[in-house]
């Protein structure tokens, strides 16, 4: 079950934040804004203390009509990076081949969404993911390819807004490199990350 936001402590440090920055958060212009940011961590975060693996509880035996790979590519994903509290915001692409359960195609992307809202690096959020999906479906392999952009690398520091991250996480089965490479062109995707295959 998800812990509850403390939206007033967002809203009291929202507020220390703005005096801290020089502004005066009681200002007509900043008034409402520690609530519209405590609402907003509410959903950014909304997946602290949710087990994604619960998501794949519905899934259903294949019997001996196993083996296929199943992909669901373009899943958005919207993220916190750990580090800055900055977004990062891309595109997620699961595959597995099944062992003897399948789920729901749409229980694929809440996986996903429960993962991403909370803090996070792109590079656990892909381990994340495969490891869920081992817990909850047994599947002979799994393969996550992330892609976003991050708020940290595009609005600070380098401020490179084009540059994207591209992380892969794989198990079983399709941690095998010509497993990987049907999946990646599938995708369209070239593994080393030089753009379209």
């Amino acid at each position: 079950m998800a812990s509850a936001v403390d939206r007033s402590r967002i809203a009291s440090a929202v507020r220390e934040l703005l005096h801290a920055i020089g502004s005066d958060p009681d200002s007509a212009e900043l008034a409402s804004t520690p609530s519209r940011v405590a609402d907003a961590y509410a959903e950014f975060f909304s997946g602290v203390g949710q087990d994604p693996v619960a998501l794949l509880a519905d899934a259903v035996p294949v019997g001996d009509d196993t083996g296929e790979l199943v992909v669901v590519r373009d899943i958005a994903l919207r993220s916190v990076c750990e580090h800055h509290l900055l977004p990062f915001r891309g595109r997620a692409h699961v595959a597995y081949r099944p062992g003897r359960r399948v789920v729901g195609l749409s229980a694929v992307p809440r996986v996903v969404d429960v993962l991403a809202a909370r803090p996070q690096v792109q590079e656990r959020l892909g381990e994340q993911i495969a490891d869920a999906l081992v817990a909850g479906l047994d599947p002979r392999g799994v393969l996550v390819v992330l892609e976003a952009s991050h708020g940290c690398v595009a609005d600070r520091g380098v401020r490179q807004a084009s540059a994207l991250a591209l992380t892969v996480a794989s198990r079983g089965a399709l941690s095998d490199p010509a497993e990987q490479a049907a999946v990646f062109a599938l995708l369209g995707t070239d593994p080393i990350g030089e753009g379209p295959a």
